[in-house]
């Protein structure tokens, strides 16, 4: 599903109004029908226990609040709604539905000082439900003093909230609040789903999010953009399935490097992670020192090599990369001088898809580095949490999480590759200028070793896409990194729904993912199916 910004909204809003003469009264009608629907079957009988209490701007936002209260009020149901503003400061839209609300029954009543709010909520002790219809994507901060101490109020409520397209207070695209912004448990998206959503503090506040479609025609929406949700319609991004009549040769041989001084763990998460999801060989190579210790923890399933603390004897290892369909570098690898001249080298000498994930990262910076990236003539994947990615960057932590949508394509047009950045909301950032979102947040995934079984996936399933083999223009053979790299976040992110719910969110590791393997890909059988 496509993400837009608060100028893509209007724009779409803009182009259906001239090309396909659909007036925005429509789209309130719409959205104000689907709207109430939506809050019905999401409150279900809980819907009966008090007055649904709406918040109502003075744009909008207000005016297609008014219009939800009014089909709640004919389906029968207790509505309220109190407007923030004189009604002479509100625009025509919300001074006509005030009218409407009103004949069918709707509570109205204008509060202009939070102490009589505060005094209506004191003397009604039902459980509350409030549907926030303040302010939308367009709003401009700082918001005023009353409407910060409505905000406030609200939310000491504790009331079971509703945000009409985007919590008040937040920033329509960066996500980003001055002061306070309500705490919604649902947003109602308008149309599609909004940038803020998934950016800074706007991916804490909006709660569960549900689109309610506002008539406008399918072709505006799905011809165009460039920001994508990782949602159930995702399946025509992916990959065709396994070749039946395959052998190991044609789900190709993945490389996984890594595994300092106390870290070998980290590289038998990757390398396990890349054989289990269907890679017909994968060998492990780690430092000489180290190489005891690992093979004593590693599956036999997996071969292993190592590494020379020598950077004299490497040669070898450089001739025979031609051998393997992919390369992953960085779990476990340790930040030494020579993890770092191992990465360079690894860039420069090997013609087939590298993933750098963790130390491979670590190691290096776009300041000194970003010509290495340029000039390659094959796909580099890189997988950063939000720390790496700012050191990577040089560009401070705090203001990565204010603007990580923003940063993720400076990089990429910088380095020309594709980049993963890791948080509760996960970025994937392409060369062709798409952005998916995937935003699942799980806290039983934020656990040591995660982010290794995720480079594995990726190193496992990229070996296996045999288009990435053939001799193809850089453009396609991107294209179909794309859909493999989307197909292995998903299977990511689903092992580790399931594991949480095996294994529950505390007891869960990194390894309970790659346990949980076989009910991700019976759930990706199951969406390729339909």
């Amino acid at each position: 599903m496509r993400i837009v910004t608060h100028a893509e909204m209007k724009e779409l809003e803009k182009i259906a109004q001239t090309k396909y003469l659909f007036p925005e009264k429509l789209i309130i009608e719409n959205v104000a029908l689907l709207g109430a629907k939506a809050i019905v079957n999401k409150l279900g009988n809980e819907i009966h226990l008090g007055e649904l209490i709406f918040m109502i701007g003075k744009g909008f936002n207000g005016g297609t609040g008014l219009a939800i209260a009014r089909h709640l009020a004919a389906m029968g149901h207790e509505t309220r709604a109190f407007l923030l503003f004189d009604e002479k400061d509100c625009s025509q839209e919300v001074k006509d539905q005030l009218k409407i609300s009103k004949s069918y029954g709707v509570r109205t009543a204008l509060i202009d000082d939070v102490n009589a709010l505060e005094s209506y909520f004191q003397q009604n002790s039902a459980p509350k439900i409030i549907i926030d219809a303040i302010f939308g994507t367009g709003v401009r901060l700082p918001l005023s003093h009353f409407i910060s101490d409505v905000i406030n109020l609200i939310n000491q409520e504790k009331a079971y909230t509703i945000s009409l397209d985007i919590p008040t207070g937040v920033e329509g695209d960066s996500g980003q609040i001055q002061g306070n912004a309500i705490k919604a448990d649902l947003t109602l998206a308008v149309g599609l789903p909004k940038l803020a959503y998934y950016q800074a503090e706007g991916a804490k506040l909006v709660g569960e999010v549900e689109v309610i479609q506002s008539g406008l025609p399918r072709d505006i929406i799905e011809n165009g953009g460039d920001k994508f949700l990782i949602d159930k319609d995702l399946k025509k991004d992916l990959p065709p399935a396994r070749n039946k009549f395959g052998d190991k040769k044609l789900f190709g041989h993945t490389l996984v490097i890594g595994g300092s001084h106390g870290l070998t763990g980290a590289l038998v998460m990757s390398s396990t992670a890349a054989l289990k999801v269907g890679a017909g060989l994968v060998t492990a190579s780690t430092w000489e020192p180290q190489y005891q210790e690992f093979i004593s923890r590693l599956i036999p399933e997996v071969m292993t090599g190592f590494i020379p603390n020598d950077q004299a004897k490497w040669e070898k290892l450089f001739k025979d990369l031609d051998k393997y369909d992919s390369v992953v570098i960085g779990p476990g690898l340790g930040r030494s001088l020579r993890s770092r001249s191992l990465v360079l080298e690894i860039l420069n000498n090997f013609s087939g898809p590298v993933v750098l994930d963790a130390d491979a990262i670590n190691v290096l910076n776009i300041k000194d580095d970003s010509e290495v990236f340029k000039l390659r003539n094959a796909p580099t994947l890189m997988t950063p949490h939000f720390g790496e990615f700012s050191r990577f960057i040089g560009v401070p932590l705090e203001e990565v999480q204010k603007e990580p949508y923003f940063h993720l394509k400076e990089t990429i047009e910088r380095i020309s590759c594709s980049v993963i950045l890791k948080g509760p909301c996960t970025y994937l950032g392409f060369p062709n200028g798409k952005t998916f979102f995937n935003f699942s947040p799980n806290d039983g995934m934020a656990t040591g070793g995660v982010g290794d079984v995720l480079a594995g996936i990726l190193g496992g399933f990229i070996a296996q896409e045999a288009n990435l083999k053939r001799r193809d223009s850089l453009y396609n053979i991107y294209e179909n990194l794309n859909r493999t790299i989307l197909l292995g976040v998903l299977i990511h992110t689903w092992s580790g729904r399931f594991a949480a719910e095996k294994f529950g969110v505390r007891p869960m590791t990194a390894t309970s993912l790659i346990e949980a393997f076989p009910e991700a890909f019976k759930a990706l059988d199951e969406l390729l199916k339909d």
